[in-house]
């Protein structure tokens, strides 16, 4: 589903080169969850920016299903990001002034969808998270577990076949973390949604099928190449 051959990537600046990530290779099978951890400046951001399409590789390969992504124009690559992958980030990221509703629907109006069927959609998505109740309010009046909730929906509402969360459980206490760890464990088996985790919380973590440990900019730990994962 998703391959890196030697990924390489080297931030510039006035006051010299600062390496970030260094002949990185991955193999992420279709259907999997996956963790990325590793300590603050270990490059796990910046990779998943780069498997995002966010940002681009200095050196090596990015392919989803088979397709190079460094052959893709601008333009290209938005399309692609637009109908292949979904965010949720530590901080939610919603806009206050619209309902969960609108919010969920956002990622459908960006593609021409009429707003009949995106609210539609987006209230299948709500339900999906355990929100069907919550589909009129707004940011401000949901929990933070709720407005994450909200996020995941948010992503899932254009069918991806890649989640990716940046610490998606950052700004929760540890009941609603679990909470939301738990959702991404029935996402992940009913949909068979591929998801990335970046996480520096080691309880989250463990409770990923396949942990991806990252130091100096370097796969130091790949529990995945020890044990059989599901197809692609």
């Amino acid at each position: 589903m998703l391959t890196l051959e030697n990924v390489t990537k080297t931030y510039r600046s006035h006051s010299g080169a600062l390496p970030v990530l260094s002949r990185v290779n991955l193999d992420i099978r279709g259907g999997e969850l996956c963790a990325i951890t590793g300590a603050s400046g270990s490059g796990k951001t910046t990779l998943m920016n780069i498997i995002g399409l966010l940002d681009r590789a200095d050196a090596g390969t990015i392919r989803f299903n088979g397709i190079p992504a460094h052959d893709l124009t601008e333009d290209e690559i938005a399309s692609l990001r637009n109908r292949l992958i979904g965010f949720v980030f530590q901080s939610f990221h919603l806009l206050p002034n619209l309902s969960a509703v609108d919010n969920v629907a956002l990622p459908l109006l960006y593609r021409g969808v009429g707003r009949t069927a995106r609210r539609a959609k987006a209230a299948d998505a709500l339900d999906r998270v355990g929100l069907a109740a919550r589909v009129a309010h707004h940011p401000a009046e949901m929990s933070g577990g709720q407005r994450q909730r909200v996020a995941i929906a948010r992503a899932l509402v254009g069918e991806p076949s890649l989640l990716l969360a940046d610490e998606p459980t950052g700004n929760l206490d540890s009941r609603t973390a679990d909470e939301i760890m738990t959702l991404f464990l029935t996402l992940n088996r009913q949909l068979g949604v591929t998801i990335l985790i970046v996480t520096h919380d080691a309880t989250i973590a463990a409770r990923c099928l396949r942990r991806i440990v990252m130091r100096d900019g370097r796969v130091l730990d790949d529990d995945g190449l020890h044990h059989a994962g599901t197809s692609p």
